[in-house]
């Protein structure tokens, strides 16, 4: 199994794995039951992603064999609805933008580009496909639509401006911001000496300061700030030390103050900032629960 997502309302699990099967589950406390199998891809399922509910239930899907599937769950039934072939190698990563913006979908490939599928009101979705990443893109975030510092939620087009963070091949986590009709790059982020895996942009809790993680191929995890919307951005380890394997993915809690790690030893390890602004570890998840 490569990703497992709930869904906004927690009710429903999405998993996806190398037999190349999406199986949906209902969650009711303890227990669970399949409801749905979805077949299509012609390779190992990287990732799947929820919609917000306001537009439906939706659901994303990503996978080796290049393509990148949209359903949507009609009277009951999954419809694949959109099949994204743009990308000619595996889409690694994908991630809807905050549904302040639409019906907005990203992927990352390993062809180099991103992609940023983008729903209409005829029905037809656009395409903007643009390289990114020199020898692959592996992950991709989007920062949240509430401006740095604003304590009231925000419309996209109001609050903070367009952006998302992707990582890839070339060790950099790279910046990208609207610009018109298309993308273009803000800044490029360098402090890890291997490929960067995942990244994850921290939701907004009213702070003036902007949080994003990146973990990499060379064992570490970097936290890196903004001060506002548009100051420097600065970066600083997790931890001291290197973590004992490489560190596959990293995500934030919903409030916005807890990072998970999940490295290559099958261990999942939360983190909280301190008074001290330091990262302090007050968790170590069972072996168990980490393991892919």
């Amino acid at each position: 199994m490569h990703d497992a997502q709930l869904d906004y309302y927690g009710k429903r699990l999405a998993t996806c794995s190398s037999d190349k099967v999406i199986k949906i589950f209902t969650v009711e406390g303890d227990t669970h039951q399949q409801i749905a199998s979805l077949v299509g891809h012609e390779g190992p399922v990287w990732q799947v992603a929820w919609a917000h509910p306001k537009f439906g239930s939706v659901l994303a899907s990503c996978s080796y064999d290049a393509k990148v599937f949209i359903w949507r769950e009609v009277n009951g039934q999954w419809v694949r609805v959109k099949d994204h072939t743009t990308h000619i190698s595996s889409v690694n990563s994908i991630a809807w933008a905050p549904h302040e913006y639409g019906l907005v979908l990203t992927a990352a490939s390993s062809d180099g580009k991103i992609s940023v599928l983008s729903y209409q009101d005829d029905g037809n979705w656009s395409v903007n496909a643009f390289s990114a990443h020199m020898n692959g893109a592996n992950a991709v975030s989007w920062a949240p639509s509430v401006a740095p510092g604003s304590l009231v939620q925000a419309s996209g087009a109001a609050g903070a401006p367009k952006r998302f963070a992707s990582g890839g091949c070339d060790n950099t986590v790279r910046i990208w911001r609207e610009d018109g009709d298309g993308w273009r790059q803000e800044t490029a982020l360098e402090a890890h000496g291997d490929w960067v895996r995942d990244v994850a942009w921290a939701p907004s809790i009213g702070l003036p300061r902007t949080y994003l993680a990146s973990s990499s191929q060379d064992k570490t995890v970097i936290i890196w700030t903004q001060d506002g919307p548009t100051g420097p951005w600065t970066s600083r380890p997790l931890k001291k030390e290197s973590f004992p394997d490489v560190v596959w993915r990293v995500s934030w809690s919903l409030s916005g103050n807890i990072l998970a790690v999940s490295t290559g030893d099958n261990k999942v390890t939360l983190w909280k900032e301190n008074v001290d602004g330091e990262f302090v570890q007050i968790a170590d998840v069972p072996e168990s629960a980490g393991q892919q």
